[in-house]
């Protein structure tokens, strides 16, 4: 038995779920997500080798930012192929990313089998927390992320490429539920223990422009605690 798998990369096809499904629906294949949605690509796998699949070919879709690269679908899937215990099915994966529903056909027809000799999850360069002076934490939870804040994490990225901050400057990092709610979508930044609310994309300009850039906290979104 041969199947598909559709593998969402990125938050934001997490947040695009019900395109994702209805994607798949139409090739053939079930839907996994590499991070923050279920069911996982590990889990995904478990189950379609426990029913009896023999070759399993993985396509990996990307619609936001801040994806991972597409060596992490290879990573992923062969880290769970050599960890896999009792009876092992073949996994082929797609040689690339597809972005919009048009390639998808494409991606499942160019594929590299997992070997079992790709690298592993962990590298000495992952050892260490990445250095950075502050950490901006964009809450895509469910009422931020209905309230846009896919265009807020894609307006901070934006800003902070602009005004020249790079990864020493910022770890920009997408979190489950920040509270509080009501001022959805959220942010907050760290250490300086500032958070705003209320925060669409032309309010995080502002934030990158003053806050992030020149350490003036931006009252006009600023939450009390």
């Amino acid at each position: 038995m041969s199947v598909r798998v559709l593998v969402g990369m990125s938050v934001t096809d997490v947040d695009r779920r019900q395109d994702l499904h209805a994607w798949a629906g139409e090739l053939g294949a079930s839907l996994a997500f590499l991070q923050m949605g279920g069911p996982s690509l590990s889990a995904e796998l478990t189950r379609l080798a426990d029913s009896g699949a023999e070759t399993i070919t993985l396509a990996g879709v990307s619609l936001g930012p801040l994806a991972p690269g597409h060596s992490w679908l290879r990573r992923i899937a062969a880290h769970w192929w050599r960890e896999r215990s009792g009876k092992r099915p073949e996994i082929q994966v797609a040689t690339g990313l597809a972005t919009t529903r048009a390639e998808l056909p494409d991606a499942f027809a160019e594929t590299r089998p997992i070997t079992g000799t790709e690298p592993g999850l962990t590298t000495p360069a992952w050892e260490r927390v990445p250095g950075h002076v502050r950490q901006v934490l964009i809450c895509r939870g469910p009422r931020c992320t209905a309230k846009g804040s896919e265009e807020t994490a894609r307006a901070v990225i934006l800003g902070a490429m602009e005004a020249g901050l790079g990864d020493d400057d910022l770890l920009i990092t997408h979190t489950g539920c920040l509270f509080p709610c009501n001022q959805a979508p959220v942010l907050s930044v760290q250490p300086d223990d500032v958070w705003y609310g209320n925060v669409e994309a032309a309010a995080a300009r502002v934030i990158v422009r003053d806050h992030l850039a020149d350490g003036r906290p931006v009252e006009a979104y600023r939450l009390p605690r």
